[in-house]
């Protein structure tokens, strides 16, 4: 099967290796990080995740700034070697709590112990969390989740008045909390990956969603776990029209297709929308879903570009946050890439749009509109010229530090007019944030080195986009309850649900 297993840092260093069948040279890591750093075949910039070099094929996957990697020299098949990739980090992050370079290098006696139940002399032995309990005795060193950044959708938590604590997500399955005893909690997640092409005129062209229910149970007695869904949600589009908004304005939410995770019961889910199951230890998705009825997209994308004069062109990029105020985007990347022929780019401004804001009392007959140069908190932009790519760059602001400068200049009209002051901040806050109903546009000025001999717009684009956004969900599959089976009058374990929303290919064509 494989004949070596090993992890690599970010810088290539070698964490993590284990030879299992002596067919490979010991040098292999270095070759790895090498062909990886420096590709340049086929116009890529990153390396393929399946690549062959002088006989021996690399098989990698990267997962929080780790590349994890299988090297063979017989002929397998990819995919499973990726999904055993990806399995093992799933296991090595249920058994540490934490994945990253740090808790590896702490915990590599316990990591070896996996690997070896995991796999043997080469060929995948078992990659389940509850099965390898009984064949792994070392404990966990575990880190301190303070110093940890977020991994992922498994890091945000809920906006709102009762938030998890921060090391919910951080711990170990086989950790008991001081004094001996285990935190009964359990975690669900449902977390949808959207894909949006839009048409040069703001039209949907293609749209789906692509999701999952991910739990992770820190439940001790295998207690049985009653997961209510909503009661009008259908299975299969026979009966529904492509363009129906249904899903999107609150009605009915029509799924393609599902699948289940072999512990879940199905008996009563014809009946009600509810799963029935025993949740095995470790993280696992109990459904995923896919679902290609339109729906109301959280963006929309506006880009132009348009000559303005000789060898210049200008590029003004709209975008519209189309989601309730109360919900608050991440950091949101948008990539344009420009005519090859392009010398340079100037960046003139950004402007963050609030609708419905608290100014409208002060500026009624004007647009309510705070203009940032570039480089400004909370937005960057910056020309890739080797990539010949726009890439612009929006994030959640530092505020406090604006606030206390201006009350500290202006201390006698904060106290004079008070509550305006106080609306005006949330207001301008807002306008620093990806808020919902918030419109963003950026502005620039490319210079190109010789003459366009067709349309400009042709050669550029198409825009891209990468988001997060938590709390937030375009299918409107929601979760009604959550039901734990009591093993006592007194037993009420915690229960924590969550929506991620994240962008897969979210494309605007010129």
């Amino acid at each position: 099967m494989i004949a070596q297993f090993f992890v690599l840092s970010q810088r290539g260093d070698n964490i993590v290796f284990r030879d299992y069948r002596g067919e490979v040279s010991k040098g292999s890591a270095e070759i790895f990080f090498r062909k990886v750093k420096f590709w340049k075949e086929d116009e890529e910039e990153e390396a393929p995740p399946v690549f062959n070099v002088d006989g021996v094929n690399y098989i990698h996957v990267k997962i929080a700034g780790l590349f994890f990697v299988a090297t063979t020299r017989v002929n397998v098949s990819p995919s499973l070697v990726l999904e055993l990739l990806q399995r093992i980090a799933r296991v090595t992050k249920d058994y540490l709590g934490v994945l990253n370079e740090d808790s590896l290098r702490k915990n590599f006696v316990l990591v070896y112990e996996l690997l070896d139940e995991v796999i043997d002399f080469g060929y995948p032995q078992t990659t389940s969390t509850e099965v390898l309990k009984s064949y792994v005795f070392n404990e966990p060193i575990v880190i301190d989740s303070a110093r940890v950044p977020p991994l992922g959708p498994a890091s945000m938590f809920m906006q709102g008045t009762k938030k998890m604590p921060g090391t919910a997500i951080t711990k170990s399955v086989i950790v008991t909390e001081p004094g001996g005893r285990k935190r009964e909690e359990i975690f669900v997640d449902i977390i949808e990956k959207i894909s949006v092409t839009f048409s040069s005129s703001g039209y949907i062209l293609t749209s789906e969603i692509d999701g999952t229910i991910q739990m992770k149970s820190y439940l001790t007695g295998s207690p049985e776990i009653r997961l209510a869904l909503n009661e009008d949600l259908s299975i299969g589009r026979n009966s529904s029209s492509v363009y129906d908004y249904r899903s999107s304005s609150g009605g009915a939410v029509i799924l393609d297709d599902c699948n289940f995770h072999e512990s879940v019961h199905l008996d009563s889910f014809d009946v009600d929308r509810t799963l029935s199951l025993i949740p095995p230890d470790g993280e696992f998705a109990a459904m995923n879903y896919r679902m290609t009825q339109e729906f109301k997209p959280p963006f929309r994308v506006n880009p132009l570009i348009e000559e303005a004069g000789q060898l210049k062109a200008e590029v003004i990029i709209k975008i519209h946050a189309d989601f309730a105020p109360s919900v608050t985007a991440n950091t949101i990347t948008v990539q344009m890439p420009v005519p090859t022929y392009t010398a340079r780019c100037f960046f003139l401004s950004f402007t963050s749009l609030l609708q419905h804001s608290p100014l409208c009392f002060l500026f009624s007959t004007y647009k309510v509109s705070f203009e940032l140069e570039s480089g400004a908190v909370g937005e960057t932009a910056d020309f890739k010229e080797g990539a010949k790519r726009l890439e612009w760059c929006l994030k959640k602001a530092g505020f406090s530090s604006m606030c206390f400068r201006f009350i500290l200049f202006h201390g006698y009209f904060v106290l004079l007019f008070f509550k305006l002051f106080v609306r005006i901040f949330i207001s301008l806050r807002k306008m620093l944030q990806i808020v919902g109903g918030s419109e963003h546009t950026l502005r620039a000025k490319l210079t190109f080195s010789q003459e366009s001999h067709g349309n400009i717009a042709r050669e550029a684009g198409p825009i891209n986009m990468n988001f997060t956004i938590p709390m937030y969900n375009a299918s409107k599959l929601q979760v009604r309850y959550l039901h734990i089976a009591k093993k006592s009058p007194s037993y009420n374990p915690y229960r924590w649900v969550r929506y991620v929303t994240q962008s897969n290919s979210y494309v605007a064509r010129l």
